[in-house]
């Protein structure tokens, strides 16, 4: 199958043309079916330039409904059982597209609120501002072992859990592909933050990631960019050359440790007792919770022993809080050179030491 290419036609036709099961992500950006009355005019009454072609009309609900399922299983087919997909939208359709998600056996794993810095006023007065649209994250059902890079999007945000609301500007300024007259190449082209964060939290280098509405080439420019593969699907001429044109110029990452990262839970295992037998820790050392409130003592065998109890370094952790469960690598610490620190760092020097992705 050929990738990193743009293929012009209908989504529907093109994605059945697609090997079944090919594709690790993909993120969707459909008609919103804006039900646009009229031109909006601004307080100065100059137009807005909003999005009235018509590719954005359907001639009723029902009809929106029937197009929306139509990709979505052309989708569910080339996607991967354990890839996901995203779609986008606005009040406007995203809960008539949650609902044909739901029908058609896709599992919804998060929505997210995509808030905009910059969203354009409401001119009219009448309704509050439109100030965020929606993004749907999905599985192909509840048991797929779909990619997360939980610890990439904790170190994106500062080292904080991701939330689901994403705060973003919306495209605009130097970012905003124009025609030559000036023009938008593109009415809803969508900034390139927005594909980094939805890329990153569920690829790896190397996936598929497919766009049936590609548009202007946000998609496949951040792709390329982070070493991912693409294919886009564009039905209109003219959008698919902008993207074209957009691409070229686009340099994918030459270092690919920066973009390979690795999440904790495909880190190979290393059991407890390995410090023990390698003598990082010896029999009898005492070990400390947060705090110091809580002690215990290695014993030979890669287990600890409180005063009424002992096992392993979660069991005896978790016992000793009265809590269900607990991350014995992150509870338990010991001094050293007078600073307290968590026994994880002896863990990560074996690791080291047999040369394992770290």
């Amino acid at each position: 199958m050929q990738k990193d290419i743009i293929q012009v036609g209908d989504c529907v036709t093109l994605m059945n043309g697609l090997p079944e099961g090919s594709v690790d992500m993909i993120f969707a950006d459909p008609p919103y079916n804006l039900q646009l009355e009229g031109d909006l005019h601004r307080p100065n009454n100059t137009v807005v330039d909003g999005v009235d072609d018509s590719w954005d009309k359907f001639d009723s609900f029902a009809a929106y409904d029937t197009f929306t399922r139509a990709w979505l299983r052309a989708a569910r087919r080339v996607l991967k059982d354990n890839g996901t997909l995203w779609v986008i939208g606005s009040y406007h359709n995203i809960f008539r597209v949650g609902a044909s998600l739901q029908d058609l056996d896709y599992w919804i794993l998060n929505d997210v609120i995509w808030r905009k810095t910059n969203p354009m006023p409401n001119f009219r007065g009448r309704r509050f501002t439109n100030a965020h649209e929606t993004l749907i994250w999905a599985a192909k059902d509840k048991d797929a072992r779909y990619t997360f890079n939980y610890e990439s999007m904790k170190s994106l945000n500062d080292d904080l859990q991701m939330r689901s609301d994403w705060l973003i500007p919306i495209c605009s300024g130097g970012e905003r592909l124009k025609t030559a007259s000036g023009d938008k190449a593109h009415p809803t082209q969508k900034p390139e933050a927005l594909l980094h964060r939805a890329i990153l939290a569920a690829t790896k280098p190397g996936d598929l990631v497919l766009d049936p509405f590609f548009g202007s080439g946000t998609t496949g420019a951040v792709a390329k960019r982070l070493a991912r593969h693409y294919i886009g699907l564009e039905r209109d001429k003219a959008y698919a050359s902008v993207a074209q044109k957009r691409l070229a110029k686009v340099q994918p990452v030459k270092d690919l440790e920066t973009v390979a990262i690795k999440a904790k839970r495909d880190q190979p295992r290393v059991p407890f007792g390995w410090l023990v037998e390698r003598g990082l820790l010896e029999p009898g050392t005492v070990l400390h919770g947060p705090n110091k409130r809580w002690r215990a003592k290695v014993r030979a065998d890669g287990t600890l022993i409180a005063a009424d109890f002992k096992g392993s370094i979660h069991q005896v952790g978790a016992h000793l809080q009265g809590a269900p469960s607990c991350n014995g690598w992150s509870f338990w610490h010991l001094d050293v050179e007078g600073k307290s620190v968590p026994i994880d760092i002896l863990r990560q020097k074996i690791r080291a030491e047999m040369d394992l992705p770290q």
